[in-house]
């Protein structure tokens, strides 16, 4: 590389040719195998289900999300306990497809400490500290590793367009299928209880990097850098941008990342990372090379509440681009219930990805 070329000059052929590596095909994972290992999975059922499983692309339903139990919100689809073994089995190749093993393995583990929620309750009902009003309460709320749904929007077999949801407590996934494109945003994970307490399974933390990282992070600031990351607000009860509030939020706030030392700069990276390393790692690539492009600079961190855990706390990765949202709250002073959600800019449910597939086939 010359000698005569500035500092400036060379980051921006850096940037450059990230971003025509990322344009290259073989960075992007090709949405032949999601429609491969969905089809496989169609095929997999017997004919009611394949019925049930079907909604059509434009429903409402494609679009609308929660993190509600199933005894609170109802789902479109087909019910996951009720499919067969070697349906459960094509299924979990479909997640396989999406995910990396860690975003796999979160999803079972959210899934199972359904199960585990349930137990403890009952327990506690055991020893006298739930009363039976609220026993029946909670048991109607259907907390059960088979209550979760999976809806197949418009048909992958034949058409260029089409999504897959899977949706129940603390876990809404949904695929968005344009061409030979695909998103996965909005993409929410959460845990209830955080760390189980009790049981055989006691210290199991299906998002146990989201927080340690947040507090990784947080407390490697210095006193002045804390103040300005720290936000005065009382902490959130939920994301922000839960379900029945908007969906992204345009103000930045906190600290930039162009005001962090180099050692602070990578803890945010880990961070970013351990939500964007959820998705299949070609997919990950790519959102990594975007974030390179453009530099950790424009990438704001803020925070909300104690440095502490098991403590109410909540935090915000913004950047032009992406948005990720942390929070943990519980009962009193007990921090022990995580929301989590990634977010790409544009393209919740492939807005973007849509667009643009549209207007290419427009006269098709």
């Amino acid at each position: 590389m010359s000698p005569f070329l500035k500092p400036s000059m060379i980051k921006k052929i850096i940037q450059v040719l990230i971003l025509a590596i990322l344009a290259m095909p073989v960075w992007g994972q090709t949405t032949e195998k999601l429609k491969s290992s969905t089809l496989d999975f169609i095929q997999s059922l017997e004919e009611p289900q394949r019925d049930s499983v079907f909604i059509s692309f434009p429903d409402s339903a494609r679009t609308q999300w929660t993190n509600l139990p199933l005894g609170l919100a109802p789902r479109a689809g087909l019910r996951y306990g009720d499919l067969s073994e070697s349906s459960k089995i094509a299924f979990h190749k479909v997640l396989s497809s999406i995910f990396s093993s860690q975003g796999y393995l979160k999803t079972f583990a959210i899934m199972q400490v359904d199960d585990i929620l349930h137990e403890l309750f009952e327990i506690q009902f055991q020893q006298g500290k739930v009363n039976e009003r609220s026993m029946e309460f909670i048991r109607k709320l259907n907390w059960d590793y088979g209550n979760y749904y999976l809806a197949i929007a418009g048909n992958p077999e034949n058409e260029a367009i089409w999504g897959l949801k899977f949706e129940g407590h603390h876990i809404s996934i949904n695929l968005t299928v344009a061409g030979d494109q695909f998103t996965m945003t909005p993409l929410f994970f959460g845990s209830d209880p955080a760390v189980v307490e009790a049981t055989q399974y006691a210290g199991l933390r299906p998002l146990s990097k989201e927080e340690d990282y947040g507090f990784w992070l947080i407390n490697a600031l210095d006193e002045s850098q804390k103040a300005k990351a720290t936000l005065s607000e009382k902490v959130p009860g939920d994301i922000i941008t839960s379900p029945d509030r908007p969906q992204w939020l345009e103000e930045f706030q906190g600290i930039k990342g162009s005001e962090l030392n180099e050692g602070q700069q990578k803890i945010l990276h880990y961070l970013i990372e351990e939500y964007i390393g959820n998705l299949d790692h070609q997919k990950a690539g790519e959102y990594l090379a975007k974030l390179h492009a453009r530099g950790m600079s424009e990438v704001y961190f803020a925070w909300i509440g104690s440095y502490e855990p098991m403590k109410p706390h909540y935090y915000i990765v913004h950047s032009p681009d992406f948005l990720i949202e942390y929070d943990n709250v519980g009962f009193l002073d007990n921090a022990n219930h995580i929301h989590s959600i990634w977010r790409e800019k544009g393209n919740d449910f492939g807005e973007d990805i849509l667009k643009k597939h549209r207007m290419e086939h427009k006269h098709e």
